[in-house]
């Protein structure tokens, strides 16, 4: 038996935030992050609708990009003190990641962060709360999936949380809060949300019900994500839909190893003074995971479906998998990713040395494969790799080398 999860209620289309005002309860906690929500007014509209929906509203503010172990208990801790019945969150995929593993906390105060971290191991939740995603960013799709992201500084290692129990209860998707993204986040989210619909279709825990929402988000990003990037607000808009489906896939597909990776290394060189960025990551880590991946017949078989899908050419599925491969580098290059960490600059543009040292990468090599593998991502990956395997892939992903094994 499958099961197939997504929130109760969606409200999409420009104004959709006006939704807020349906919500019944007496008091709501807005969950948001850095300030680009306060200061295009979204945060303000949000707490006059809850208010104007008869609630009492406190503001739970500043939590940063990649949040941490420390500002989910924080939140947590906030919410134990105002005992909200709506958890409200704002913005983009660490805002509401957070607010996700805060709500936990909040149900369920002795739970640990190895609680929450135990894949599908969650108490049922909602005996406090429920909960309201507001997605500001095209590329997460966080607000319809059962996962959150929370990092470890203290190990640098980010750790994804996976329970269809912080599926949330309502999302709101409008496209008028992912017109303010700067160009950058449109790159990075937009080949996340690329990477989610590509895994979901390949993940061994695909399924009928999973797989149109999977090629026809995977569709509308090759059509729009560089007319968005480049300043098409109607493409915009649709990015935001799209990004949206992908969740709804992944989040019942699972995903694969370009996930577990990208989870492993995005912390672990922060001692050098940046992140390799979620979104950048997967786009870099994408290419070289179908090439290992496509060893596996059913996943060459479905990889190139999804060529054909992109009308992409080729008459075998040798060349099919190869221009899928190809498309997916030119859209890096059309969006000035790099095609490798070696290349991958402290700002995230492609640079000829990059910020993470290769003596330091192999010195981190082994440690970061050992973690990949036991990503939650990891288990519905089409080909499962040895820890030798996956140190080679690493390699590849660090130096932009052919992948033959």
């Amino acid at each position: 038996m499958a099961r197939f999860t997504l929130p109760r209620d969606l409200y999409h289309g420009k104004g959709a935030l006006e939704a807020l005002k349906t919500l019944e309860g007496k008091r709501a906690i807005v969950c948001v992050g850095g300030g680009s929500m306060k200061r295009f007014g979204f945060l303000d509209k949000a707490v006059a609708y809850l208010k104007e929906a008869g609630m009492e509203v406190e503001v739970f503010e500043g939590i940063e990009s990649d949040p941490s172990v420390e500002t989910v208990m924080r939140g947590a801790e906030a919410m134990l003190k105002f005992e909200p019945d709506w958890i409200v969150a704002i913005g983009g995929g660490s805002p509401i990641d957070a607010a996700k593993a805060m709500w936990i906390k909040y149900e369920y105060p002795e739970v640990t962060f190895e609680d929450m971290c135990k894949v599908f191991g969650l108490p049922k939740l909602r005996r406090k709360a429920h909960f309201c995603a507001i997605s500001s960013t095209s590329g997460t799709a966080t607000e319809v999936t059962a996962f959150s992201i929370i990092t470890d500084y203290s190990k640098g290692i980010k750790y994804p949380i996976a329970d269809f129990e912080i599926t949330p209860d309502v999302a709101i998707v409008d496209p008028e809060l992912a017109e303010t993204m700067p160009k950058k986040l449109v790159a990075h989210t937009g080949m996340d949300a690329m990477t989610h619909s590509i895994e979901a279709y390949v993940s061994t825990a695909h399924c009928d019900y999973t797989d149109p929402l999977a090629l026809h988000a995977i569709g509308m990003i090759q059509r729009d994500l560089i007319g968005s990037y480049n300043g098409d607000m109607e493409k915009r808009d649709s990015m935001h839909n799209a990004q949206c489906l992908a969740g709804m896939a992944f989040s019942n597909a699972l995903l694969g190893i370009v996930h577990s990776m990208a989870h492993k290394t995005g912390a672990a060189f922060a001692d050098y003074g940046a992140h390799i960025i979620h979104g950048a990551a997967n786009a870099m880590y994408l290419p070289k995971v179908i090439a290992y991946n496509a060893k596996n017949p059913e996943a060459a078989k479905r990889y190139a479906e999804i060529a054909d899908f992109m009308k992409l050419g080729g008459t075998t599925e040798s060349e099919k998998i190869a221009l899928l491969i190809k498309e997916l580098r030119r859209m890096n290059d059309e969006l000035n990713i790099p095609h490798c960490i070696k290349n991958y600059g402290a700002d995230s543009y492609p640079t000829e040395n990059g910020f993470v040292p290769e003596n330091v990468f192999l010195e981190r090599l082994h440690d970061i494969a050992v973690n990949a593998i036991g990503d939650a991502c990891t288990g519905s990956n089409p080909r499962q790799p040895s820890v030798e395997e996956m140190e080679k892939l690493l390699k590849c992903c660090y130096y932009d080398t052919e992948v033959d094994f």
